[in-house]
């Protein structure tokens, strides 16, 4: 059994300092993955005995970032999808093992008045080429804060939210295109109908009181590792930013 994590921590100075550490090692995970560290390289040491250490850093200062924490030895890794455009923001790393490639992304915002609706576009054509490109040599887990709730039943006010960042129809329509790539949504390959289960909570309105959330962060896998999926779940009691974590367990 393999046990994976994924958080985006808003943050890590910030999320250390409200227990990032004892989450980390009370999940005993196998591969943790994190986004949106908002780190610059060597601005920050971890002690994570036992776990080999990957960081991806944003040009722009104190902005995205990602980050892998794994026990076992990647076979490659690689940091970006190989165009330039695409990566100057720290925004992807894969790590290749003997029977699968493992992508930690952080999905690009559209950001208010959807202002960057056509860059996330463009980048989900890539990003999508480059994970098919993967498939075609190994099956793929995805992971990250994709940015978008894919349908209704992914946020709690979907009607409020039609032409809001993460819910629009072009965001929406792309997730669909890649699970019609051969990739399945994890969480609701086993829980298909759950209402309420969400992985992010605006900071405004007493959001996570009320579980007024969206679920954005996903696992995702190449279809032929169906019969490998062991579990899937959300970790909402967990605190320390915006984003709670999501896990796999694969056999």
């Amino acid at each position: 059994m393999e046990k994976m994590i994924s958080w985006n921590v808003n943050g890590l100075r910030a999320c250390i300092s409200k227990g990032f550490m004892d989450y980390f090692k009370r999940v005993n995970a196998d591969i943790f993955c994190i986004q949106e560290t908002k780190l610059q390289k060597d601005t920050i040491c971890l002690e994570l005995d036992g776990y080999y250490q990957y960081w991806n850093y944003a040009i722009k200062k104190g902005y995205s970032g990602t980050a892998v924490f794994t026990r076992k030895e990647p076979l490659s890794v690689n940091y970006g999808i190989g165009i330039a455009e695409h990566d100057n923001e720290g925004r992807v790393i894969t790590l290749e093992f003997c029977d699968y490639y493992l992508v930690n992304v952080y999905t690009p915002n559209s950001k208010r008045e959807l202002e960057r609706l056509d860059y996330r576009m463009q980048w989900e054509d890539c990003f999508r080429e480059y994970l098919k490109m993967l498939d075609s040599v190994k099956p793929v887990i995805l992971c990250g804060d994709l940015n978008v709730a894919h349908k209704e039943i992914d946020l709690k006010n979907p009607a409020a939210n039609v032409r809001n960042a993460g819910f629009t129809i072009e965001e929406r329509q792309k997730f669909t295109q890649l699970l019609e790539s051969g990739f399945i949504d994890t969480y609701r390959y086993f829980y298909p109908d759950k209402t309420g289960a969400y992985t992010w909570w605006s900071f405004m309105f007493n959001a996570r009181a009320k579980n007024a959330g969206w679920r954005i962060d996903y696992f995702c896998v190449s279809e032929r590792l169906k019969n490998r999926l062991v579990s899937a779940d959300i970790h909402s009691d967990v605190l320390g930013s915006d984003h709670c974590p999501v896990e796999l367990v694969v056999c």
